[in-house]
């Protein structure tokens, strides 16, 4: 071998080639070797870094596996993927617990296997609905391991892979037993709550009564006494008619009978006889009302919707209101003589009578304060306006002033529960609203809205 290149020489020199062209081909092969070896490096190059880049996504794709792995066994309610003919490809651990069967078990089987016989006709229903479009929500029973029927609810949609076709179907569920357990617990704490409700409610109407006792007495004192003086003169007059009629029975004459008669004054007795009747059935009238009005107050939720003058609410509620404070304000209104609403007298009444004392409650110790109250109707709602003279109310309270236990008072002088019943009743029982804020002209205004005819 080591004779090639002398001999390669020698012929390049028999065949009269110049040497220059001889240097010029070695040249040549070197610059071809050096480009090969540069290209197998840069191959080289790219395959180590191919290999990395598959390496990353390799432990990526087992992160993202163990990751999804994790997620379906910790689902506390059964999954089971299958494939577009019914075939379970794939459960999690709350069914293996369920049914008690391993996941290799179940591997491949039809899902039919899996439920009671009389189901299988809608299990057969499955794939059909799935290509459809359609989703199955449905009441069903698995069959455990040891032939034990175990109620479920469960779901049923459809799977797609990576190109968007359908591939398939996943079932999820939970037993019945559970949801019966966890409606159970909600129905329970929702009637303990209504009872709460309905507790603070009538803890707060006890409340605003105390303070209306002497409002509610002052009204009941004018008719009562009304009465009594009326009853005290007819049993007078009784004694009298007796003593005429005694006269009469035992053959007196007829001018001792005259004579008796105008001493007893017979005639003006007759004559008074009709307005004391009067004056006493409207007394008695008048207690009735006052009676009724309060058991409205004291038990609205016995009451049923019905039309009444919203007038005559507003005025009762301002007359108990102010006939027990201790200062009384100058009363402004600015309302018809007569407005029918229908709705619940009785929580409207109790919604006056809350607004109307914290108004009060607001203005004390003011030397002019000053209440008004106007009510504006439009097509189908009533607005009721209360505004006083007072401090009014800091911004900061104004979105917590119909918040439950919230009081700007001392403590021991509120339950901080008036307005925060008003609302719920305003809202909830009568279908307006109940809004606040601070009147341009100073003091705070509250705005009862009511519809003309609640439940419309």
């Amino acid at each position: 071998m080591n004779d090639h290149p002398h001999q390669s020489s020698s012929l390049t020199a028999q065949a009269g080639l110049p040497s220059e062209l001889n240097q010029h081909n070695r040249r040549a092969d070197d610059s071809a070797w050096i480009e090969v070896v540069q290209h197998m490096d840069s191959i080289y190059a790219d395959l180590v870094h191919y290999q990395v880049e598959l390496e990353e996504k390799n432990s990526a794709l087992e992160d993202a596996q163990l990751f999804i792995q994790s997620v379906i066994s910790s689902i506390s309610d059964i999954l089971i993927v299958c494939n577009i003919n019914g075939e379970i490809q794939q459960v999690n651990h709350a069914l293996e617990e369920i049914i008690g069967k391993t996941a290799e078990e179940l591997l491949d089987k039809p899902i039919s296997s899996l439920f009671c016989e009389q189901h299988l006709s809608l299990i057969a229903e499955f794939p059909e609905h799935i290509r459809s479009g359609s989703l199955i929500d449905c009441q069903i029973e698995l069959i455990s391991s040891e032939q034990k029927e175990i109620p479920m609810a469960i779901n049923c949609c459809a799977r797609f892979d990576h190109e968007n076709r359908l591939s398939g179907m996943v079932v999820t569920g939970r037993p019945l037993g559970e949801l019966r357990k966890a409606y159970s617990a909600l129905h329970q704490a929702h009637e303990k709550l209504k009872t709460a409700n309905l507790q603070l409610i009538q803890s707060e109407k006890m409340a605003s009564l105390g303070r209306l006792v002497a409002g509610v007495a002052h009204e009941l004192n004018n008719p009562i006494s009304f009465l009594y003086a009326n009853m005290h003169a007819l049993k007078n007059y009784q004694q009298k008619f007796k003593t005429y009629i005694d006269a009469v029975h035992v053959n007196t004459s007829h001018d001792e009978l005259q004579k008796l008669r105008s001493q007893l004054r017979i005639d003006a007795m007759m004559d008074d006889i009709n307005p004391l009747v009067e004056g006493s059935v409207e007394g008695a009238e008048r207690v009735s009302e006052i009676v009724q009005n309060l058991r409205k107050f004291t038990t609205p939720q016995e009451q049923k919707k019905q039309s009444f003058n919203l007038i005559l609410v507003i005025k009762r509620a301002i007359s108990w209101v102010l006939k027990a404070a201790k200062t009384s304000p100058e009363v402004i209104h600015n309302y018809p003589a007569e407005l029918n609403i229908i709705s619940n007298e009785g929580y409207v009444h109790q919604i006056l009578i809350n607004l109307i004392q914290n108004a009060i409650d607001a203005m004390d110790h003011r030397g002019q304060s000053k209440l008004v109250i106007t009510v504006n109707k439009n097509d189908d709602s009533v607005q009721l306006h209360i505004h006083d003279n007072g401090p009014g109310i800091k911004q900061q309270n104004l979105v917590k002033i119909f918040d439950p236990f919230f009081t700007t008072r001392t403590v021991g002088s509120g339950t901080g529960l008036g307005l925060y019943i008003s609302y719920g009743l305003a809202t909830e029982q009568c279908q307006g609203d109940l809004t606040v804020s601070n009147h341009k002209d100073g003091g705070a205004e509250f705005i009862l809205s009511l519809p003309l005819e609640a439940g419309k």
